[in-house]
């Protein structure tokens, strides 16, 4: 068992507070990374005449909104569904965040830390999915999607 430096700093309000906190807030963080990479994804995409630009912004914005593969967005691009995906996936990302800050809190003294270990994870899945469905689309329309 590790031992404390005597001038660690106390937690504010207890252990359970801030639990408390990681469970409320953390859902709402887990919306950050996919909002940041659906940023770059725009700004590669946006005025792009180069096919690098294009193949890695179009990776990264379905690596942030999954569900843009399921509404069928490569091949359907309407406004609406657009927007539909975007808006299914910022759900999918709330998930990630609960089951993340869950899991995190297991413990009887979390971190943020902790949080985002398991943010990791549980993330780490759902770009793995999203990758190999991109692999299967691809292999199974028999022309290249990216």
């Amino acid at each position: 068992m590790q031992s404390l430096p005597v001038d660690a700093r106390p937690v504010p309000q207890g252990p359970r507070a801030y639990r408390t906190q990681i469970r409320r807030v953390g859902p709402l963080l887990g919306l950050l990374p996919p909002a940041a990479m659906g940023g770059v994804a725009w700004l590669l995409v946006h005025g792009n005449e180069s096919t690098v630009r294009g193949v890695l912004g179009f990776l990264l914005g379905v690596l942030a909104a999954p569900v843009m593969l399921l509404a069928g967005v490569p091949l359907e691009g309407s406004s609406g569904v657009y927007l539909a995906s975007v808006a299914g996936s910022a759900v999918v990302w709330l998930l990630v965040g609960l089951v993340a800050a869950r899991r995190a809190t297991r413990t009887p003294v979390a971190s943020w830390r902790d949080f985002w270990r398991e943010y990791a994870w549980v993330a780490g899945g759902v770009w793995l999915g999203t990758i190999a469905a991109l692999v299967a689309a691809n292999l199974l329309l028999g022309r290249t999607l990216v």
